[in-house]
């Protein structure tokens, strides 16, 4: 896909994400005087949250007050809600019910246990679960919440496979997503609610498998030419092998008393330009292992014809040949994929200065918006050239009846 094809494609992105936005706006009750925001309005407390989830349920369950009472709700709090209320303002489940394969009907089934996930993971992110904003309604019930009871019902399906009795290798979802849209936020919060709910998971990045300083500064001396091999990133810069030995260590993690070391990248050593810590460092998974989070924002990229690459950067050819042999590194041993698709690539300048813009705020020494630009622009070729297959077909060899596809927009809410 090259010049005005390329182009086309990211207009259609951006006007279908606009739309999806434009349908949950026309799909929720904005009550007045509410704050808007994209694409969902939410009620202010956790009662409202039950009302939120039940909503719409062909047959509304009655609110469990033990259950409120559990998660130390108020006594007084409960019985100063009218059901009814008007603010109540969204559709059940949010913009990813469909995908994420759940109704009207096995939401009301299962909504104490939305409920309790919920207020866990409110109080993982240090939210105030009696009173969320807006933002975090939207953020925790429309779609963490959901994306995880996904995962979590893949892994039931993962599980079945095996007969009573047999070890069961752990679970591998890939989550691929851009940079600075919230992979790591989503990532960490499925990793806690996977343990914290008795089923062992661990997370692993593809950033922990780069290649060491020494390893780097030879493939940049390499290809001294190309600005895209010149830092670690793109492919290429990884070490495939020390990849495969990780995944198949976390993988052999069945029973107990069997350990395996989580590989560590340490961006801040080496003056910055980061080096892999050293394996003393690394952290060490017990068995029994049943989940792994395997997440890159390259994750599921596939090469695609060398005309099509050049005519975005001539550079990244040389890329697109050291992509070839990642499909039989990492992508096959993944079971599961999480896509999370962004209208416009464009977006990961504004998320990568917002981000750099927090750390300088709280004393670090975080990057310029000039220094942003330059350190993405080494990102954005591969964006340009392998997200419309990713998008557009998946990742290679994965089962649709295990991806889950979903877009958010650039203020990182979910709208289908």
């Amino acid at each position: 896909m090259a010049g005005s094809q390329w182009h086309g494609y990211w207009d259609r992105r951006r006007l279908s994400v606009k739309r999806k936005e434009v349908s949950q706006s026309e799909n929720d009750e904005i009550g007045a005087g509410t704050e808007k925001i994209s694409p969902s309005i939410v009620a202010p407390d956790l009662v409202d949250v039950y009302e939120f989830i039940c909503r719409s349920c062909v047959q509304k369950p009655q609110m469990n007050y033990d259950f409120f009472q559990s998660m130390c709700v108020p006594h007084a709090l409960l019985h100063s809600k009218q059901s009814s209320s008007p603010e109540i303002a969204s559709r059940l489940g949010g913009p990813l019910l469909a995908k994420t394969g759940f109704t009207k009907e096995s939401v009301a089934q299962t909504i104490d246990e939305w409920c309790a996930i919920g207020v866990k993971l409110s109080r993982k992110l240090g939210f105030n679960e009696f009173e969320l904003s807006l933002s975090e309604k939207v953020r925790i019930y429309h779609y963490y919440v959901p994306v995880f009871l996904w995962c979590k019902r893949e892994l039931e399906l993962h599980t079945l496979k095996y007969k009573e009795g047999e070890f069961v290798r752990p679970l591998v979802i890939g989550i691929s997503a851009p940079q600075g849209c919230g992979k790591t936020t989503i990532v960490d919060s499925l990793e806690y609610l996977f343990n914290s709910l008795g089923s062992h998971a661990a997370a692993i990045s593809i950033d922990d498998f780069y290649l060491t300083a020494s390893s780097q500064a030879e493939l940049a001396a390499l290809n001294c030419d190309n600005h895209l091999l010149k830092m670690r990133g793109n492919a290429g810069s990884h070490d495939l092998q020390l990849g495969i030995q990780t995944l198949k260590a976390l993988c052999s993690l069945t029973s107990s008393g069997m350990t395996a070391k989580l590989p560590h990248y340490d961006k801040s050593a080496n003056a910055g330009y980061g080096d892999r810590a050293d394996p003393s460092k690394w952290a060490e998974v017990e068995a029994p292992l049943k989940v792994v989070l395997f997440e890159g924002w390259m994750l599921g990229f596939e090469p695609e014809d060398e005309c099509t690459v050049a005519a975005i950067d001539p550079q990244l050819v040389a890329v697109n040949k050291n992509l070839a042999a990642y499909n039989d590194a990492w992508h096959k041993m993944i079971d599961s994929w999480i896509i999370i698709q962004v209208g416009d690539p464009h977006w990961v300048y504004k998320w990568r200065q917002q981000a750099e813009a927090g750390m300088r705020a709280d004393g670090g020494s975080g990057m310029t918006d000039e220094q942003v630009a330059d350190f993405v622009s080494t990102y954005m070729p591969a964006y340009k050239a392998y997200l419309p297959a990713l998008y557009e077909k998946g990742p290679h060899g994965a089962s649709p009846e295990h991806t889950l596809r979903l877009d958010i927009d650039e203020d990182r809410n979910p709208v289908g």
